[in-house]
């Protein structure tokens, strides 16, 4: 039996982007919805904004697009949708703190990224977070809530704890694979480059590269290689304009900090009646 699709509302105006995002969902576990008119004119208004948000799943959101007032609007009403937030990493939340980001180049992982943003908003709602303040939003929040949306369709533990196993990087064609790979190294890329630098830049590109790791069922040596081939590539460069490279051992702390994040992501995933046991490919057998 075929999986129901997931349905994306667009909040992307570049016609571009909008193109580029759905050749990377076609096909796939997520249907994504042409962006309303209302968008391109600036003309989006709350009410409309309601309407087009209440009948998805989730939104894929173009950086600067969506203005305060329509996100103070939307937060008001409980409609905390998973969100994948498209443009530059800033460090900045746009929508909520459960939003996963993604560049523009690194849409090979966009598929990946909406399935965390999806495990983000039902961990949240699990623990009770992120519901909208006041009686005046708990209608409007109970009834939207992503679980009791997709428990009918999907089940809460189909979205929240199953990887889907036909994308994982193992399964791809050699083509998809490389450019899986290739998107993960800018994204480390991005890490590294601000990881001292700018804290918030670096954890939401740490995200990102977690998040594509883990529902990729990305092995270890895989990571430890993306690491080891950065720091030589940065090295070499160093070394051609006279410059020291001692400190770039100290990177060793990214790599540190991806694993961490890795074993809490594989932690999470696994339901307090089952075994804890790990994929072979993730290079870690059993959790003790």
């Amino acid at each position: 039996m075929q999986e129901p699709q997931l349905i994306l509302a667009s909040l992307v105006v570049d016609p571009r982007l909008q193109q580029a995002c759905g050749l990377w969902l076609k096909g796939g576990r997520y249907r994504l919805l042409p962006p309303p008119d209302a968008l391109a004119a600036g003309t989006l208004a709350g009410p409309q904004l309601d309407q087009v948000l209440e009948q998805v799943d989730a939104v894929l959101i173009e950086e600067g697009v969506l203005a305060a007032a329509s996100i103070e609007h939307l937060l008001s009403r409980g409609l905390r949708l998973p969100a994948v937030v498209i443009g530059a990493v800033s460090g900045r939340v746009t929508y909520h703190e459960g939003e996963v980001h993604l560049p523009p180049d690194q849409l090979e992982q966009l598929t990946y990224s909406l399935d965390a943003a999806f495990a983000r908003v039902l961990s949240q709602e699990l623990q009770g977070l992120g519901g909208g303040d006041g009686a005046q939003t708990a209608e409007v929040s109970e009834g939207w809530k992503l679980g009791n949306r997709l428990k009918e369709r999907l089940g809460l533990l189909g979205v929240f704890y199953k990887r889907d196993p036909d994308r994982f990087l193992r399964q791809l064609g050699e083509s998809e694979r490389r450019d899986l790979l290739n998107s993960l190294e800018r994204t480390y890329r991005d890490l590294l480059l601000s990881y001292f630098r700018d804290p918030a830049v670096a954890n939401q590109a740490l995200e990102s590269f977690v998040n594509t790791a883990f529902f990729s069922d990305l092995p270890i040596t895989k990571t430890v290689e993306i690491h080891m081939n950065l720091i030589d590539g940065f090295s070499k460069q160093l070394k051609l304009e006279g410059h020291r490279t001692e400190f770039l051992q100290d990177y060793r702390l990214a790599l540190l900090d991806v694993m961490a994040h890795l074993c809490e992501m594989y932690r999470r995933s696994i339901p307090a009646d089952a075994p804890i046991t790990l994929p072979a490919s993730s290079g870690t057998e059993v959790l003790s």
